[in-house]
């Protein structure tokens, strides 16, 4: 306890302010982002099985989804904007050294975002306006440019956890710059895939969820079945995967940061035959109070052997590794996130068994429960694996280079949460008005689609299809005459509800 009160004692008084601020800022932020990364590529799946199948249920929702990818891309321009400025207000020491070598990293970020927006501009404005398949093509580059934004946030990411590229001269700073091996680190590659597939993963889960709440409100229409069964088969699918990718980066962690993965065990010293602990609290004394301990479990997992050695935070002085607090935070999140990845690895498993045994959806009530909550507990889990990154990581801002405590701003500790609760006050505003406008958008194509309904028999095609004209209908006029499909053999759907 000593020793973690004389730590905390040395720590710059602004630093506390100015990290509470980024951890808000960046955990608010990473709540848009799978919608971000991966709702472009989920979107043109549904978008692809409607031109393929002829089905205007199909293409209506991906019309839909594209309305909610162009919303949620533009809050997101609004947190991304702050924590770009924050990186160079609150960590000066860190951008002033280290800028040249892992910035281009946010270059490329940069690049991608304005991509991004230009395509999604282009996708909306497609609709009605371009021959079917053209729109469609020129939409497919969407999902690259934003999995490119990904590769470079985590660039920069992974440089900061084994900073590569670079010599330092006689004053400690960085010369002779290797951008490819500042970009290709150690650690780029299990923390981008593992990434972009929790992306996926989280997406899928979220919209799917959305359709399974009304699933169990009564709306089993084709329209819901299909909103909810294409996204959660994606995720479903990626599940597995994700899961193997997780067990990848965590051994990654043990060989290229120890004390980092001492932090995530809570090993306190060098051994074998080390135990898992699943939860658990780390004293300062290095005893570990609750949780559940499995022998030697730590060292299989790690090594694949009981006599794996797994290095223990007292490798290294107590000012190189994070506090015992900090340990305990970064192993029950990193625990959580396992756990919650377990419960959809078998959620998957329920998903794929009752399909390929018998074609069709489950149909208990409690699957879809557990789908619609599944869409949470995976940003939950996205939630834990950002803090178990960052935190094991204490103190270093770049790993075993610059200590955060070196890297804060000058800035007095008043001002500092002052600002945390204007941007408080204001993310609370802009996440508020984000909800407002997708429960807005929900009812109109709830709306709509009843408009539509009145207008014929439940089993009648479509009658305000992504492309052509609008028909009277959905303009809000009186009912008219079911129009005919697009001229993509699109077949008539069963009816539809709301998103």
């Amino acid at each position: 306890m000593h020793t973690t009160l004389h730590l905390l004692a040395d720590a710059p008084p602004q630093m506390l302010p100015a990290r509470s601020l980024m951890a808000f800022t960046l955990a608010s932020h990473i709540i848009l982002v799978p919608l971000g990364v991966a709702l472009p590529l989920i979107t043109l799946i549904m978008h692809a099985y409607g031109l393929r199948r002829g089905s205007p249920t199909a293409l209506l929702l991906a019309r839909r989804w594209s309305a909610v990818m162009a919303v949620q891309f533009a809050i997101g321009v609004v947190t991304g904007t702050v924590l770009s400025f924050e990186f160079g207000l609150l960590w000066p020491g860190m951008m002033g050294r280290w800028g040249d070598v892992f910035g281009i990293g946010f270059g490329v970020e940069a690049w991608a975002f304005f991509l991004e927006a230009v395509l999604i501009a282009i996708y909306l404005y497609g609709w009605r306006r371009l021959p079917p398949r053209t729109h469609f093509l020129l939409a497919l580059p969407l999902p690259a440019a934003a999995l490119l934004g990904a590769f470079g946030i985590l660039a920069a990411n992974s440089w900061m956890n084994t900073p590569r590229g670079f010599t330092l001269d006689s004053a400690g700073n960085p010369t002779d710059v290797h951008i490819w091996k500042a970009v290709f680190t150690p650690m780029f590659g299990p923390q981008y895939w593992h990434f972009v597939v929790a992306m996926l993963v989280t997406a899928g889960y979220v919209v799917a969820g959305v359709y399974a709440a009304g699933w169990l409100r009564g709306r089993r229409d084709r329209y819901h079945r299909l909103g909810f069964t294409v996204p959660f088969t994606v995720a479903a699918v990626l599940t597995p995967v994700q899961f193997m990718l997780g067990d990848a980066i965590a051994r990654a962690v043990f060989h290229k940061q120890p004390v980092k993965f001492a932090a995530m065990e809570i090993v306190w010293r060098t051994d074998t035959h080390v135990p898992e602990y699943l939860f658990g609290r780390l004293h300062p004394d290095g005893s570990i109070s609750g949780g559940i301990r499995i022998p030697q479990l730590d060292s299989i997992l790690a090594g694949f052997r009981a006599d794996t050695k797994v290095t223990g935070l007292t490798s290294v002085p107590a000012q190189d590794r994070p506090t015992a607090t900090q340990a305990t935070i970064a192993h029950w999140a990193f625990d959580i996130m396992v756990g919650i990845g377990s419960v959809l690895v078998l959620l998957a498993l329920w998903y794929g068994l009752v399909w390929l045994r018998r074609r069709r959806l489950p149909e208990s009530k409690w699957f879809f429960r557990s789908a619609a909550g599944a869409g949470a507990a995976s940003v939950v889990a996205v939630e834990c694996g950002w803090i178990t990154t960052e935190v094991g990581r204490q103190p270093w801002i770049v790993y075993q280079n610059m200590r955060v405590a070196e890297a804060v701003t000058a800035t007095r500790s008043a001002a500092l949460w002052t600002t945390f609760g204007l941007v408080a006050v204001v993310y609370v505003f802009v996440f508020g008005s984000f909800l407002v406008v997708l429960l807005k958008m929900r009812t109109r194509w709830r709306l709509a689609d009843e408009r539509h309904k009145e207008a014929g028999a439940v089993e009648q095609p479509e009658t305000d299809t992504p492309y052509g004209p609008r028909s009277r209908v959905a303009a809000g006029g009186a009912p008219a005459a079911p129009e005919q499909g697009p001229p993509t053999g699109q077949g008539p759907p069963t009816g539809q509800g709301g998103p």
